[in-house]
């Protein structure tokens, strides 16, 4: 075979070649690397990762102050209202207790037109002037029996005090809340109105013992003064009169 036909045979074979490769199916493909496409990848998986965060965190915050609404408004525990009910209560029966004369204006005006008169006229009895002077003094003994009944109560309500304070001062220092907080400082309060109206009590019926006994005092000097003129003033007296002894 000469060489003009060789180089014909090896110029068909490969443009056989040349074909059948052009004409085959590929096969496999090459992968390509694009640093820009990577980098703006990551940066929108970032940015969406921060704003799931910052949804996390949202609702974090709202639940903590879900909570905190709930503490504000949860109520005290602890409640002394019906110890200082009690207290109240049993100072007032002490006062609505008291003998003869009761904290009463028109019963205190009957009480002294009738046996606290400003003067005694001339036709008033001796028995009248000591039955009166009787019952004044019955008046101020038993003021101040009732004086010291209601110190007595007062005194028996400072445990039940200091019970209360305790309590309130725990739970004041426990309050998880706004609400708690002012419930218990509202009922220190409140016990401390409770102890000033004690006080006002004892210092009423000190008063109204100091009052009778005062006025019983006044009455007992205008009824011996008034005594002490009769007794003057007793007459013209012994008279000499003409006597016949016989006849």
């Amino acid at each position: 075979m000469t060489k003009d036909r060789l180089r014909k045979v090896f110029a068909i074979g490969a443009t056989i070649a040349v074909l059948a490769i052009a004409g085959a199916p590929a096969r496999a493909q090459m992968t390509v690397f694009d640093p820009s496409n990577y980098s703006q990848n990551v940066l929108t998986a970032a940015r969406t990762l921060q704003q799931v965060n910052n949804g996390i965190q949202s609702l974090q915050n709202e639940a903590m102050s879900l909570l905190n609404q709930a503490r504000n408004l949860a109520s005290l525990p602890y409640s002394s209202l019906a110890e200082l009910q009690q207290s109240i209560g049993q100072t007032q029966q002490l006062l609505a207790q008291a003998q003869r004369i009761a904290y009463d204006v028109n019963t205190i005006d009957q009480a002294f037109t009738r046996t606290y008169p400003q003067s005694y006229s001339t036709a008033t009895s001796s028995m009248q002037l000591l039955a009166d002077a009787q019952t004044r003094w019955q008046n101020s003994l038993a003021s101040f029996q009732d004086a010291m009944r209601v110190q007595a109560g007062v005194v028996q309500n400072l445990e039940s005090t200091r019970t209360q304070i305790s309590g309130l001062v725990s739970s004041s220092q426990s309050a998880t809340g706004a609400l708690q907080a002012a419930q218990s400082g509202n009922q220190l309060v409140a016990l401390q109105t409770n102890q000033l109206a004690d006080l006002t009590a004892v210092m009423a019926s000190i008063a109204r013992a100091q009052s009778l006994e005062g006025a019983r005092t006044a009455l007992s000097q205008a009824q011996a003064r008034q005594q002490l003129e009769r007794f003057l003033n007793y007459g013209p007296g012994y008279q000499a009169q003409t006597v016949q002894m016989f006849r």
